[in-house]
């Protein structure tokens, strides 16, 4: 059984691998766009868990999948050429909607400051006023 270490060396190999292969060689268009999020092998080497999301988000998550599912022996093989095992794992290809859910968080804290500007309430302008006079008055 692999160390902790050697296993996190092959998921990132895996992941560098992939990578390349959705830029250079894959030509399904189902597959434009999208992005290698994370990969995880078990401690036996038997599985690869792929998690992957696109920059269209969560309404491609179907296609994906489907184009993925469907390509897996082609890119088990390419992999295995790349990545130094005596037998590569299988492909298990998941959706992470991490990207989808840390766009959506970033876009309510601006919602959030542009509310406190419109409001008023931001501390720039007020905060410095009670300063500058408890500041003069000990002076």
């Amino acid at each position: 059984m692999p160390s902790a270490i050697r296993i996190r060396k092959i998921e990132d190999r895996i992941r560098d691998e992939l990578a390349e292969m959705f830029l250079y060689e894959i030509e399904d268009p189902r597959l434009s766009g999208v992005m290698v999020t994370g990969v995880k092998v078990d401690r036996e080497l038997e599985y690869a868990s792929i998690y992957v999301s696109a920059v269209e988000g969560m309404e491609r998550s179907v296609e994906v999948l489907a184009a993925l599912t469907s390509a897996a022996g082609y890119i088990r093989r390419g992999l295995a050429q790349s990545v130094d095992l005596r037998q590569f794992p299988r492909l298990r290809f998941y959706w992470d909607p991490t990207p989808e859910n840390a766009a959506r968080m970033e876009e309510l804290f601006h919602a959030l400051e542009r509310e406190r500007i419109e409001k008023g309430l931001d501390g720039g302008t007020d905060a410095g006023s009670p300063d500058e006079g408890t500041a003069g008055g000990n002076g």
